[in-house]
């Protein structure tokens, strides 16, 4: 793979050889970032379970400290009371059955995140095989599936993110942009870090953290000592 100049320099700045600590790593990506937009910091964590079985899945949602950084365009699918619950809440896209078929019918995907009751459900899950590989199905343990349709939407507007394995058992995660400086990306990654390990599962074994590495949208890999990362 072919790298521009600024990503060569920035790379420079980098030990690959070497694990760096939470704060030390953290305020290196943030030296990294070279682009001329406000560059997203991401996380990646790969843990000693086995996606595959079900009593070692690594799946939740937190309200990082400080936000993402991003505006979260919301959809609420609900009926009755929960309607005007969530237009007041701040949902950008409130309704039912007419966003079911716009989704379904016109391929409408103008959102960040669907919020949705349990009674609706049946409904939302025809949607499946369309919002399953986008990440956007809502699930209960997400807190996207619930009865508090209010909180759900002003947690999701207030930085709430959600983390799970992928099919390489690695949790990638947003904790929020390059302008947030470093004292608040340790915090968004601390808080993170803490929920995941959190969730282990009882089924894991051996080293539950495996690796973890950080990098801005455009800049390298900075490794962690996965020693240390949930501490």
């Amino acid at each position: 793979m072919k790298h521009g100049k600024k990503y060569i320099e920035s790379a420079k700045l980098v030990d690959k050889t070497k694990l760096y600590e939470n704060d030390e790593a953290i305020d290196l990506c943030v030296k990294t970032a070279t682009a001329k937009f406000d560059e997203t910091v991401e996380v990646h964590v790969k843990l000693g379970v086995d996606s595959r079985h079900a009593d070692q899945q690594v799946r939740g949602a937190i309200v990082l400290p400080n936000g993402t950084g991003k505006t979260v365009k919301i959809l609420a699918i609900c009926k009755g009371d929960n309607v005007n619950l969530a237009e007041s809440s701040g949902a950008d896209f409130v309704g039912s059955d007419e966003y079911i078929a716009k989704i379904q019918n016109d391929g409408w995907m103008d959102f960040d995140v669907l919020i949705t009751t349990p009674d609706m459900m049946p409904l939302v899950g025809r949607l499946g095989k369309v919002l399953g590989p986008r990440g956007l199905m809502p699930n209960p343990k997400a807190g996207t599936v619930t009865t508090d349709i209010a909180r759900a939407i002003k947690d999701a507007k207030a930085g709430k993110i959600e983390y799970r394995l992928d099919k390489t058992n690695i949790i990638h995660c947003p904790i929020g942009k390059v302008s947030f400086g470093k004292e608040k990306l340790i915090e968004n990654f601390n808080a993170l870090l803490g929920a995941i390990v959190k969730a282990k599962p009882a089924a894991a074994k051996g080293q539950y953290i495996r690796s973890c590495a950080i990098s801005t949208t455009m800049g390298p890999g900075i490794r962690l000592n996965p020693n240390k990362v949930g501490m």
